[in-house]
């Protein structure tokens, strides 16, 4: 899945070129409309700033929010601020008003064409048009018509086939990747397809039926596979166990039977948790106590990974070259059963120091490294939900897909 990256383009390919640059700028806001988290802006500066540095003039665009028409409080003006502090210049906004043709029209054109060398003209949310999520091509033609070339840095909506993220890609060449979609791509593409061995794959989360797809993707690559989570229970149960009221797939009863047969077959040592933190409800001031995973008393409910599974568990990560981390151990929502989720991440801390590669695969499990305060000791986190599962899943990424391959000679 190797794509041309940004980096492959030089000041002679970029200098006073027009480029649209697709990133993902979608953070959170507050009632006032202040961001409360900037890390997906600061995520696409390299990128960025690289373009600028080479004398290019971006383009720049991204979504906010799941907006239905045009809405006020998804538009990017506060972002602004932001963006130009991050930049180190003056990032100007052209509010497309009313009408789709606004931001495609001739006063975008117009303010694209008074752009400097090195300036930067952030477009309206993209999602204000349904032309864009629908990827019209007329569309698409119409975004593309005020660029000469396309970088996408916006993985976490590279598994969607947009305007902005597929469909432009055919009227600009090169379309190329920026540096943080590269990242993301040499890590939970390339690193999981040829992993330093040791490899462990940690797999958690309430359900089985939400991660079929990456358990069985990562079978065929991993050498230990270590599950967590509400799905464990769906697991004991094909195992004849009891398990007291906890949450059970009883239509994925023989699934996973299946998977532990697979990796039997495939030689990986599948290792479920030996103790569990049961609770008499689900509630953080729920009464609980530790019991075997043998043992769960019927009317209790298995909310965590005990104490002896976290030990089982690090002393099989302490073998590992390579770690990969998708969904929480326990409700970590809730204190009192966050602390396996807590222990993993700690864990990966600690051989992150010690020279293994640790990926934390998007959604629950970026919350609770940046929840114990350990964030910036893995080696990559990604900024991926929904992509991140299906590039781990094996699919292909319209998104990606669309990029001009590495070996392809760039024209501009």
């Amino acid at each position: 899945m190797a794509k041309k990256s940004v980096g492959d383009l030089k000041e002679a390919d970029l200098k006073g070129k027009r480029v649209f640059v697709r990133a993902d700028l979608n953070v959170p806001l507050d009632g006032d409309l202040k961001i409360t988290d900037d890390t997906r802006i600061r995520a696409a500066v390299p990128t960025i700033k690289y373009l600028i540095s080479n004398g290019a003039k971006v383009i720049l665009s991204s979504h906010l929010g799941r907006p239905k028409g045009v809405t006020d409080k998804y538009r990017l003006t506060p972002l602004v601020p932001r963006l130009s502090e991050l930049l180190g210049i003056k990032a100007s906004l052209f509010s497309q008003v009313e009408k789709a043709d606004d931001s495609i029209g001739p006063e975008v054109e117009k303010k694209v064409a008074a752009l400097p060398d090195g300036g930067v003209l952030l477009l309206e949310n993209v999602r204000f048009y349904p032309e864009e999520e629908k990827n019209v091509p007329e569309h698409a033609q119409k975004l593309a018509a005020v660029a000469d070339l396309y970088v996408n840095d916006a993985f976490g909506t590279a598994h969607r086939a947009h305007a902005s993220t597929e469909g432009v890609t055919k009227f600009l060449k090169p379309s190329v990747a920026g540096f943080l979609l590269q990242k993301e791509l040499d890590y939970l593409d390339g690193a999981v397809s040829n992993p330093k061995r040791p490899f462990a794959a940690i797999v958690g989360g309430s359900k089985v039926s939400s991660k079929i797809g990456v358990i069985e993707s990562l079978l065929e690559k991993c050498n230990i596979l270590l599950l967590g989570g509400g799905m464990i229970f769906t697991f004991y149960k094909a195992q004849g166990l009891s398990v007291g009221s906890s949450l059970v797939e009883e239509d994925k009863i023989d699934l996973a039977k299946s998977l532990m047969r697979t990796a039997k077959d495939k030689g990986v040592s599948l290792l479920l948790p030996t103790d569990v933190v049961v609770a008499d409800k689900f509630a953080a001031d729920a009464n609980s106590k530790i019991v075997p995973s043998t043992a769960i008393p019927d009317g209790w409910m298995g909310l965590d990974i005990g104490p002896d599974s976290v030990k089982t568990f690090n002393e099989a990560l302490d073998t590992t070259k390579t770690v990969i981390w998708n969904g929480p151990m326990g409700v970590f929502e809730f204190d009192k059963f966050a602390v396996g989720t807590e222990a993993v991440a700690k864990k990966l801390a600690e051989l992150s120091g010690k020279g293994v590669t640790t990926i934390i695969g998007g959604g629950d499990s970026v919350a609770a490294v940046e929840k114990v305060g350990v964030a910036d000791k893995m080696s990559h986190i990604s900024t991926g939900g929904g992509a991140s599962l299906e590039l781990l899943e094996g699919k292909v990424l319209p998104g990606v897909a669309a990029l001009d391959e590495a070996v392809a000679a760039v024209t501009v």
